[in-house]
């Protein structure tokens, strides 16, 4: 596990440009059937991806993470789909204008993490308007006003178009991040109001995106039907990963439990799949036992939440499986592919992906701030 994690450490850092800007991958198959290649920088997968670093130690590429979306945020003070290298659009098969909310939350709540671990002032401070207070202001002002929730866009899988649990998490994560920032810099007005935004995304979130008849949050609300998307999606673990909900609350504790149950891979490979009847690159129709191909970034999710929820080392130490399985999964070279062959070994699509190997990188500094935290209260 050591091993995989510093040669995450080394992949991450080879797929980061030294102008900011982190790809997704460089590996070209995708060119044989899908005409384009992943090398591109998606602003949630880099999100992650900063993350990573920041939680590993690292300063300075963060920085220029951050200053690269300064660059890029829009006007309107939003994110859209992929960035080349330059800072220029990439292809995209959403409408160009496509405001992507999860994206500009999650770059908001990872510069907070940034802050509050380095107390970096003099480097925020050049980004405290233009891309702080924009970015909150936008997340604030972009809701719907019949519900109080973000108004519908693209989902993290980009398949859907909606009001999607996992961006209605980022964006209350981002407008708590923006609280923090504004409160910090002495600004209590705009600290108030974008905790209040928060708290009204909070409260509609519990009465209009949870089931209680299959005590579950829903994937997606659409607005065009007014009804619930329930499909199983392991997106779902953002309602905690980013503070929308406590880890104790019961209609966190009853979602995870269906989460863990639909989407295990029942074959020799194992692992969690990304939702219930995923049809990407899907190499069998028996979605009873293969709901979807394995992702690592899916398994690891199941991992962090296992990992918050533990409250003995006894607890924490059933997580070092599912942290072996990816070992296992690594290919020998030590890269970590998007998904796995349900039947096999083979990876499926590109390979090395940088979120799957930040996803270790977070999963093991969880663990290590988990299991010291846990030691000594038991000493």
């Amino acid at each position: 596990m050591v091993e995989l994690y510093q040669r995450s450490l080394l992949i991450l850092r080879t797929l980061t440009d030294n102008h900011g800007g982190i790809i997704a991958a460089n590996d070209s198959d995708l060119l044989q059937f899908g005409r384009d290649t992943y090398s591109y920088i998606w602003p949630r997968d880099a999100a992650r991806g900063v993350y990573a670093l920041i939680r590993a130690g690292y300063i300075d590429m963060p920085r220029n993470f951050f200053r690269f979306c300064a660059d890029i945020i829009t006007d309107e003070g939003y994110l859209l789909h992929k960035y080349n290298p330059d800072g220029s659009l990439g292809s995209s098969w959403h409408p160009w204008y496509a405001r992507q909310e999860d994206s500009t939350a999650l770059v908001l709540w990872a510069l907070w993490q940034h802050f509050a671990r380095y107390k970096d002032i003099e480097f925020v401070k050049p980004l405290y308007r233009p891309l702080i207070i924009s970015t909150a202001d936008f997340l604030e002002d972009y809701r719907m006003e019949s519900t109080g929730l973000p108004r519908p866009s693209y989902d993290l899988w980009e398949e859907r178009h909606g009001v999607h649990t996992f961006t209605v998490a980022t964006v209350y994560g981002g407008l708590m991040a923006a609280a923090n920032f504004a409160e910090s810099f002495g600004e209590r007005h705009l600290a108030e109001k974008y905790r209040k935004a928060a708290a009204e995304i909070r409260e509609a979130a519990r009465q209009v995106l949870y089931s209680p008849q299959t005590q579950r949050f829903a994937r997606r609300f659409d607005t065009d039907t007014e009804e619930l998307d329930l499909t199983v999606d392991t997106s779902l673990t953002g309602v905690t990963a980013f503070g929308l909900l406590p880890i104790d609350d019961p209609m966190v504790i009853s979602t995870m439990k269906q989460v863990e149950e639909c989407l295990a891979v029942r074959t020799v490979i194992g692992g969690i799949a990304r939702y219930e009847r995923d049809w990407f690159l899907h190499v069998t129709e028996d979605f009873k036992r293969v709901p979807g191909n394995p992702w690592i970034i899916s398994t690891l999710w199941l991992a962090q939440y296992k990992i918050a929820t533990a409250l003995t080392l006894e607890q924490l130490q059933g997580v070092i499986g599912i942290l072996m399985w990816v070992v296992r999964h690594a290919r020998p070279s030590g890269v970590l592919p998007e998904q796995l062959h349900p039947f096999g070994e083979r990876p499926i699509s590109v390979c090395p992906l940088s979120w799957s190997h930040a996803e270790v990188i977070i999963t093991v500094m969880d663990y290590l701030d988990k299991y010291h935290q846990l030691r000594r209260k038991e000493q």
